[in-house]
């Protein structure tokens, strides 16, 4: 009774869970914010790809300054378009649930792009 129909499979949702710090619950909330952001793309399309326009409307994203560059590291494609997967992976490392470590390794490729840039 009152159970929602996903549109992922279990094991779709199990895979989802092993890899993120995220219960299968959390994974479906992070979805519907997801697709909150262009419900007529998303739509049923698991696999729809979100320009960082577009996702730069969500509202955590939307007031930081480095929302971009958030984006661009988090992005599969590396243009700064979000996947589902790409979306789900950056909520889950900015989740209480995640350790420092890998927040420290996030925060040091937003926060220092160019690091890697450097010519010598």
């Amino acid at each position: 009774m009152g159970q929602v129909k996903s549109q992922f499979s279990e094991d779709e949702l199990q895979d989802y869970e092993d890899l993120t710090y995220f219960t299968k619950k959390e994974i479906l909330y992070a979805h519907k914010k997801f697709k909150n952001l262009a419900p007529e793309k998303v739509g049923h399309n698991k696999n729809a790809k979100l320009s960082m326009s577009k996702v730069l409307e969500y509202p955590e994203l939307k007031a930081n300054p480095f929302g971009d560059r958030i984006c661009k590291v988090f992005s599969s494609s590396n243009d700064g378009d979000i996947t589902f997967e790409d979306f789900l992976d950056m909520m889950s490392v900015f989740s209480d649930a995640a350790p420092k470590s890998v927040k420290a390794e996030h925060a040091f490729r937003i926060y220092a792009p160019s690091a890697f840039d450097c010519r010598w």
